[in-house]
């Protein structure tokens, strides 16, 4: 009979599969604060588990190659430039550097607000403001540097500038709705609470495609079967660690047993916010949320839809039992109806 949390809430999913005595569950914990968008989990996941070729192309999203979690690519690094929000940012390096300012008149030259001599038609109004700002004098925009942003300078030198990056992989819910819907078996729970595809039993339906509540599973067009992430199934049976997670250079990809993940998530959490990170939080941590925790979950330093991450994940087949008992409460009431209809007629 199935209990509370078959479909919905918090649950170990590997004795609910089934398993006895299984060992404990292992997942990611992925730190965005200390990725630096190298791709090493990236080729390292492509060589180990043989995947084929992809993100050769310029997207004109940053140094974002891939654009999205694929079957062709199973890791994927998002790069995120943008500008700090205004309740955040900082003075852009008041008398930093020094060194002699350029003329008002070239400033307004620079910025289009000089008076049109109609020789450059079909130009938008100028900007006065990037007038000012550019005859104010240089400004120094920042380095990379061998720290981490403000570990060495302090949040005072911050800039109000800041790039975003992080490895996304299929989450292993704890309830996967891909799982649920596969027809033929090929998705399955493995003793680790992982979700692995085995691509030889597939038959390409693509049911698990639209199930996945992230938009995690996809097809490959050459033969149609899905792919996907397996958390390295092979190497976690040989006590081995996952090939991502090896090959990561500043451990931004944690793998182990979840429970110590999260202990150690928290408490990474509460370092960043200390040293004035507030917006540092957890992302997939909660055996409460939507899809009853995720296998693979995220430290961001950003809501999660600036990530491409929907902000409230819910796994598809949650409403499955409800949906069913509506549905037979319908067929009933047409049956009796019918029923009513013939009756009615004799008389």
């Amino acid at each position: 009979m199935p209990h509370a949390n078959a479909l919905y809430g918090p649950l170990d999913p590997a004795p609910d599969a089934g398993y006895e005595d299984p060992p404990p569950r292992m997942g990611f914990f992925t730190d965005t604060s200390v990725c630096i968008g190298c791709k090493a989990c990236e080729v390292a996941c492509k060589e180990w588990n043989g995947v084929p070729e992809s993100g050769l192309d310029l997207l004109g999203m940053s140094y974002d190659n891939t654009g999205a979690l694929t079957a062709n690519s199973w890791r994927h690094v998002a790069f995120v430039e943008q500008p700090r929000r205004a309740g955040l940012a900082t003075p852009a390096f008041d008398g930093n550097p020094d060194g002699p300012a350029i003329s008002p008149a070239t400033a307004a030259m620079g910025a289009r607000t000089h008076t049109d001599t109609g020789t450059d038609p079909g130009l938008p109004a100028g900007s006065p403001a990037a007038a000012a700002r550019m005859s104010a004098g240089p400004e120094f925009l920042g380095m990379p540097g061998a720290q981490p942003p403000g570990r060495g300078s302090g949040v005072e030198g911050r800039t109000d500038f800041r790039w975003l990056m992080m490895s996304d992989v299929c989450k292993h819910c704890t309830h996967a709705a891909c799982l649920d819907v596969c027809p033929t078996g090929s998705l399955f729970r493995t003793e680790f609470g992982t979700v692995v595809v085995q691509e030889d039993i597939c038959n390409g339906c693509g049911y698990c495609i639209s199930a996945c509540p992230y938009g995690v599973i996809d097809q490959r067009k050459d033969d149609g079967r899905a792919w996907k992430c397996t958390l390295c199934y092979d190497r976690l049976g040989a006590g081995m660690t996952p090939a991502c997670a090896q090959a990561c250079p500043t451990e931004s990809i944690q793998y182990g047993p979840l429970d110590e993940l999260r202990e150690r998530a928290a408490t990474r959490v509460a370092t960043l916010r200390g040293r004035g990170v507030p917006e540092a939080r957890l992302y997939g941590h909660d055996p409460n949320d939507g899809v009853g925790g995720d296998g693979a979950f995220f430290l961001l330093l950003d809501e999660p839809e600036v990530y491409g991450l929907p902000p409230d994940p819910v796994v598809t087949t949650r409403d499955l039992t409800a949906m069913w008992k509506h549905a037979g409460a319908a067929a009933l009431a047409m049956a009796a109806a019918t029923v009513v209809a013939f009756l009615g007629r004799r008389r």
